[in-house]
C-alpha cells in the first residue's frame, strides 16, 4: 500500500513553493535606514550624551563655584561617591524624594480616576465648568501654583479662613503633606484627561452584560474596568513619578526644602550643594542620581507604553 504525502512543491513546483514559505510581511532591517536616522543620533549625541558623559565626570571631580578648586580642578576618583554613602542628608532626601513621589502617584491616580468617572455621569455645564478648573491649575506654572499653596496654607492664608483655624500654619506644620497636595493639584488635571479617555475606550456592551448579570459596581470595576485600564494607569503613574521627580520649582518657591530638611528632595538637595555650598562637582553627582532613578522610571514607561500598541 502506498501513502501518498502532500507538499507544496509537488502542487506548484519547487520554485514557486520557495517563494510561498518566504514571508514577505516580516520586518527587515534596511541598512540605508541609517542615513534618515543620522541627524537625530547627531542631535541625541550633542545634546544628551555629551552633556550627561561630561556631567558623570564632574561627579568624580574636586570641582566648586568658588575658591582655587573652582579653577585649577582634576579628578579624584570615588572620593565623592564614598562622601555620598556617608552623606545622611542624601539619604534623608532620598527617602523624603520617595514618600513625595509614591504619594504623588496614589492622589493623582486616584483623583484623576474619580474624576474623569464621575464627569461621564455628569450634565455637560458640570463637565465644562470642573474640567475647565481641573485642566487650568494642570497648565498653571510650577511658580504661580507654589505662590498660590503658599499664600493659601500659610498662617493667615485663605484654609486657616475657610476652616476657623486662623493661627494654624499649615506648611510648617506638615510640610510634606502640603507639597505632596500641592503637586497632586498641580497634576490632577493630566491624569484625569488620560483616565476619561480610557474610560470612553471601554466598549459599552460589556458593561451592559454584566449589569445584566446583575454585578455590583464594584465587581465590574476590578473584572471589567481595571484589566482594560490597567496599562493606561500604569503610564500614568510612570509619567506622575518622573514629573515629580523634576517638579523642583512648586516646592522650592513654597519651602526651599525646609522646615530643616522634611521637604528637601533630591533635586533642591543637588542645588543646594552645587549653587548655596558651592560643591558643583558632588551637586552633579547627586544629579546623576536623580537621571539614574529618572532612567529607570523611562524605560518603564517605554515598555509599558510598547506593550500598550
Amino acid at each position: 500500500m502506498t501513502v501518498s504525502t502532500f507538499s507544496a512543491e509537488a502542487v506548484i513546483g519547487p520554485d514557486l513553493a520557495r517563494l510561498w514559505k518566504t514571508r514577505h510581511d516580516k520586518e527587515r532591517f534596511q541598512w540605508s535606514s541609517l542615513g534618515l536616522l543620522t541627524p537625530a543620533f547627531g542631535l541625541l549625541i550633542i545634546l544628551f550624551l555629551i552633556p550627561m558623559g561630561y556631567a558623570v565626570y564632574l561627579g568624580l571631580t574636586n570641582l566648586t563655584l568658588v575658591g582655587p578648586t573652582s579653577v585649577q580642578w582634576g579628578y579624584t576618583g570615588l572620593q565623592n561617591l564614598s562622601r555620598l554613602r556617608q552623606d545622611t542628608t542624601f539619604w534623608s532626601s532620598l527617602w523624603v524624594t520617595a514618600g513625595f513621589i509614591g504619594g504623588s502617584i496614589v492622589g493623582v491616580v486616584v483623583l484623576g480616576y474619580s474624576l474623569a468617572s464621575l464627569l461621564m455621569r455628569a450634565r455637560t455645564w458640570m463637565r465644562v465648568v470642573v474640567g475647565g478648573v481641573v485642566v487650568v491649575s494642570w497648565m498653571m506654572p510650577a511658580v504661580t501654583a507654589g505662590m498660590t499653596w503658599y499664600g493659601t496654607t500659610i498662617q493667615g492664608g485663605a484654609l486657616g479662613t475657610l476652616t476657623g483655624l486662623h493661627n494654624t500654619n499649615f506648611l510648617d506644620n506638615w510640610p510634606l503633606v502640603v507639597v505632596t497636595v500641592a503637586n497632586i493639584w498641580s497634576m490632577t488635571g493630566f491624569s484625569m484627561l488620560v483616565m476619561g479617555a480610557a474610560l470612553r475606550n471601554i466598549p459599552s456592551d460589556a458593561i451592559e452584560a454584566a449589569m445584566v448579570e446583575n454585578a455590583s459596581s464594584w465587581q465590574r470595576f476590578r473584572k471589567i474596568v481595571l484589566p482594560l485600564m490597567r496599562p493606561t494607569m500604569i503610564a500614568v503613574v510612570l509619567l506622575t513619578a518622573l514629573l515629580s521627580l523634576a517638579n523642583f520649582g512648586l516646592i522650592y518657591i513654597m519651602t526651599q526644602g525646609g522646615p530643616g530638611n522634611s521637604t528637601n528632595i533630591l533635586p533642591l538637595y543637588s542645588y543646594q550643594q552645587a549653587f548655596s555650598y558651592n560643591n558643583l562637582a558632588y551637586g552633579a553627582l547627586i544629579g546623576n542620581v536623580m537621571v539614574i532613578i529618572a532612567t529607570v522610571f523611562g524605560v518603564l514607561y517605554v515598555r509599558v507604553a510598547g506593550t500598550k500598541t
